[in-house]
């Protein structure tokens, strides 16, 4: 049995990553709501919505939507797609992350405006949180970084309704390039991560076409006990975050 801030003698189904979030409850330039609009490069995620309403607001080249969140729902969507949390009354949601590790590592755009989405170092100084967002610090800068990337968001999902995506393209464009230079470190956590849990489930299929199941001479249990952290200064809200594997 593991406690507090120890991980499990074996990494979540999948390798994903998991934790709990309780949306902002402060409103954005545009007067909605919630979070900070951004897209995955390589990380499908997915919510379960345990209290609370509200809403989860998508952008991509098929278009604009608006999918409700209410107690119970499960929505998901895939890399690629922007997508903004919007909290119409105490939403919470438990946020299931493929590929556990690669958003923490910079995985996540933000919709920010094209000037600051030159480089890297122009990005970097744009998104930064004191402490890296640690729990307990000022969320002055976590509002203001969201309202940035909602005015970039505004400005793609105007031009998106209108029929223009070369906007969205070039946002697709810019983000490829900031996030080129991790992709080696990225691999490197898929490898030992995502692709070794499904390559194990092939040696296991192996085995059992075999008459054989060695496998399950190693069957363990893990937990955590509580979060290893509550309160963290996320891009949607407040992350309670369970130990990356």
């Amino acid at each position: 049995m593991n406690g507090h801030g120890s991980p499990p003698p074996l990494p979540l189904p999948g390798g994903v990553g998991v934790s709990r979030l309780c949306v902002y409850d402060t409103a954005a330039p545009d007067g909605e709501i919630g979070g900070t609009p951004h897209l995955h490069l390589c990380c499908a995620e997915a919510y379960v919505v345990v209290a609370g309403d509200g809403l989860v607001q998508t952008l991509t080249l098929a278009g604009y939507r608006e999918t409700p969140l209410r107690p119970g729902a499960v929505v998901w969507f895939g890399p690629g797609t922007i997508h903004r949390l919007v909290n119409q009354g105490n939403l919470q949601i438990v946020v299931l992350m493929q590929n556990s590790g690669l958003p923490e590592a910079g995985d996540a755009v933000l919709t920010l405006p094209p000037e600051h989405l030159t480089d890297p170092a122009t990005y970097a100084a744009a998104t930064a949180l004191p402490g890296g967002g640690a729990p307990g610090t000022d969320l002055t800068a976590a509002h203001a970084r969201r309202d940035l990337a909602v005015r970039g968001f505004e400005r793609l999902r105007a031009a998106a309704k209108n029929g223009d995506l070369a906007p969205l393209r070039d946002f697709h464009s810019a983000a490829v390039s900031l996030v080129r230079p991790f992709v080696d470190s990225w691999r490197e956590r898929w490898l030992s991560g995502a692709l070794r849990a499904a390559t194990e489930t092939g040696r296991q299929l192996d085995d059992l076409a075999r008459g054989e199941a060695p496998y399950l001479a190693d069957a363990a249990v893990g937990q955590f006990a509580e979060p290893h952290e509550r309160g963290r200064h996320g891009m949607c809200g407040l992350l309670d975050t369970y130990p990356v594997t």
